[in-house]
């Protein structure tokens, strides 16, 4: 090949990297607002303020490989900020509120602060009965074989995952109370419990101000009618009435 026709291949395959290059590096400049907007992810137990967290974190992992329930996720790149860093999905698996709450202590960097010790120092965020016209304890319809088979959807490899399971079936042909009776949080009343709505003749559930947000009562209820608020207290949700979400 002529050295000036070499000279010119390089040359244009030198632009054509550099062009492709700018037009990567450009979608990232957009992309990066998107993501950076994402609103907080429910964080593992004893999770630091978000700023602290993110710092604190080196996506180790280690939490989420030691949790008995697989409640803990590791965020990818299409969840936005934070790639690498510990979240639960409560649609997926909650948190199942262990007692020596493990997760904490395999962190080694405190962004999940060792102080958390137990159920009652977690607060990762308040329980929200968003869509009482779903909940089919109101309705007082009995809980279907159908209802039950949207959790089993969900991974169940050891027996604390299976006994949730069986916990579940007891309720087939019965009223629904499994978001108050299935909370893990100690004296779970505490937390949520059925009231009378005798309006429906039927019982609604309340969320009281021991709710730490571990996010059971949605992941089990059948229907979807209840929705967690991460990173928010009772105080903020229920008492000063801050329902928008806090934005990264």
């Amino acid at each position: 090949m002529p050295e000036k026709l070499k000279l010119e291949r390089r040359d244009f395959i030198q632009k054509s990297t550099l062009g492709i290059l700018g037009l990567f590096a450009m979608g990232g400049i957009a992309i990066s607002p998107h993501l950076n907007a994402q609103e907080f992810r429910l964080r593992p137990p004893g999770a630091q303020e978000e700023k602290d967290f993110l710092s604190l974190c080196i996506k180790c992992g280690q939490c989420a490989q030691v949790c008995p329930y697989h409640s803990i996720e590791l965020a990818d790149i299409t969840k936005g900020h934070g790639v690498g860093t510990p979240y639960i999905d409560p649609m997926q698996r909650a948190c199942y509120l262990c007692t020596a709450v493990p997760c904490v202590l395999a962190c080694p960097t405190n962004a999940l602060d060792h102080n958390t010790e137990k159920p009652e120092d977690v607060h990762m965020g308040i329980a929200v009965f968003k869509f009482s016209n779903k909940c089919i304890g109101i309705s007082t319809e009995e809980v279907t074989r159908k209802d039950i088979d949207r959790i089993y959807t969900h991974p169940h490899t050891n027996k604390l995952e299976k006994d949730v399971l069986k916990r579940l079936e007891e309720y087939e042909d019965e009223q629904c109370t499994i978001c108050a009776d299935l909370c893990p949080y100690p004296n779970s009343a505490q937390a949520i419990e059925m009231i009378e709505d005798k309006a429906n003749n039927g019982k609604r559930p309340k969320i009281n101000s021991s709710c730490v947000g571990c996010g059971v009562c949605a992941e089990l209820c059948p229907t979807a009618a209840i929705e967690i608020e991460s990173r928010l207290t009772y105080e903020d949700y229920y008492i000063r009435g801050k329902r928008n979400k806090k934005i990264l």
